[in-house]
């Protein structure tokens, strides 16, 4: 194998989908406002108190240009065309032209961590009541995780590597981590990045209810009356995760690239940590996540005390919460004082494999907007009075270094640091 050509990688476009907005610049503009995307589930019916969900408002994909009636019926997994939209979205913000010579180096890393687990039980549906040939011949492609970035390959014109890197909840990260790493050895000059979630389903809310890992509302819940506020990260009364849709693509260049297609670099890409925790399938492990963190900041080149923002995990989940924090506070010690973090989930709920990728555009935006998006609903818990959580509003500071934090069940662990331009 040849050499690595230690090349630079930066951040030159992101396009997303959220229960804020249907778009990155209508995500944007919520967020900005404190506005949550949490509410009552519409898309399915459930049974279960944890039905406070975060859908994405105004997605229909019969309304995008590349749509007909035959292609949705075909490829049932909302993923597919979720994801074709937001790299659509991520490419037109980026200024990437995808021709002959882009194409063949333009590579397309999108995780999911459910695939599409909807064209499943559709098939499944079929199946049970009416027979084995309705079963659609599409059910296997429509799994495939690969399978979105190829269909966006196929309607955008890029040729380069599709995977599909699978992570659970830090996909997103893993994505921008692989993708980072492919643009700085050379087999690759752009990479799309990011994640993909579309997990509003009845068995999927369920499922995670009976793992007690979703907040479960009951009549004296304050999200009750107002189901804006089920998600609270680093909140005294969190009770657990809310499941969210969503996604998000970053377009990353190698810095040669950037001059010589006329791009605008928003961020580099400085660091990345990845471990595993070989503990639990779904409680944290400090140690490894300690190790992880360490590793993002070493990698890029930086101690503890370079680092003016966190954008965390933050799932709403009380051990989770707590366990960031306090691996946080192990690291960076009485700096962690004045260093906000906060938590997007706040806003969004958790989009799962998409979240990772979600949050780093967020941040990236807010360097360049000189703000710092809020943990909204926050209510302080005592134990955890040692951070800055941005509580409720957003804060109007400029930051230029940010870890992005993301660990996901099955023990996997991957953070990455970003320095604005």
């Amino acid at each position: 194998m040849k050499p690595p050509k230690n090349r630079r990688v930066f951040v030159v476009g992101y396009g997303a989908a959220t229960p804020l907005g249907k778009t990155f610049e209508e995500t944007w503009t919520n967020a900005v406002k404190a506005k949550s995307g949490l509410g009552k589930v519409t898309k399915c019916e459930t049974t279960s108190n944890s039905n406070v969900v975060g859908e994405i408002p105004g997605w229909d994909p019969m309304d995008l240009d590349f749509m007909d009636k035959k292609e949705a019926y075909n490829w049932n997994a909302e993923y597919v065309f979720l994801t074709m939209a937001i790299i659509k979205e991520a490419l037109e913000n980026s200024g990437l032209q995808i021709d002959n010579e882009t194409g063949p180096r333009t590579a397309c890393l999108v995780g999911s961590a459910l695939n599409g687990t909807d064209a499943f039980r559709v098939a499944m549906d079929n199946y049970i009541h009416k027979g084995p040939f309705k079963v659609s011949p599409y059910l296997l492609p429509n799994l495939c995780a690969n399978l979105p970035s190829g269909k966006a390959g196929m309607l955008l014109g890029f040729t380069g590597p599709i995977f599909s890197p699978q992570g659970a909840c830090a996909s997103g990260n893993h994505a921008i981590g692989l993708g980072a790493r492919m643009i700085r050895d050379g087999d690759c000059d752009f990479v799309l990045a990011g994640g993909v979630d579309t997990c509003i389903m009845p068995e999927i809310i369920q499922g995670f209810a009976n793992m007690l890992a979703t907040i479960s509302v009951g009549p004296n819940d304050r999200a009750s009356k107002d189901p804006s506020q089920a998600s609270r990260p680093f909140s005294i009364d969190r009770k657990g995760i809310v499941l969210s849709e969503g996604g998000a693509v970053l377009v990353l260049a190698a810095e040669e690239m950037i001059s010589r297609y006329r791009l605008n670099a928003k961020a580099e890409v400085m660091g990345i940590g990845w471990t595993s925790d070989a503990y639990h399938f779904t409680l944290p492990n400090p140690d490894t996540i300690t190790i992880a963190i360490n590793e993002a900041i070493y990698d890029a080149g930086l101690t503890p005390n370079d680092i003016q923002y966190v954008n965390t995990h933050g799932t709403s989940t009380q051990k989770g919460d707590r366990i960031e924090a306090e691996c946080l506070h192990n690291i960076f010690g009485k700096n962690l004082e004045h260093t906000p973090v906060s938590s997007n989930k706040s806003q969004i709920g958790h989009t799962l494999g998409a979240s990772a990728a979600i949050e780093a555009a967020m941040s990236i935006e807010g360097m360049h907007q000189h703000t710092i998006l809020p943990t909204i609903n926050h209510i302080p818990d005592p134990e955890l009075s040692f951070l800055d959580v941005v509580p409720n509003n957003t804060r109007y500071q400029s930051y230029d270094i940010f870890l992005s934090n993301a660990f996901g069940f099955g023990g996997t662990n991957c953070c990455v640091v970003f320095k604005g331009i």
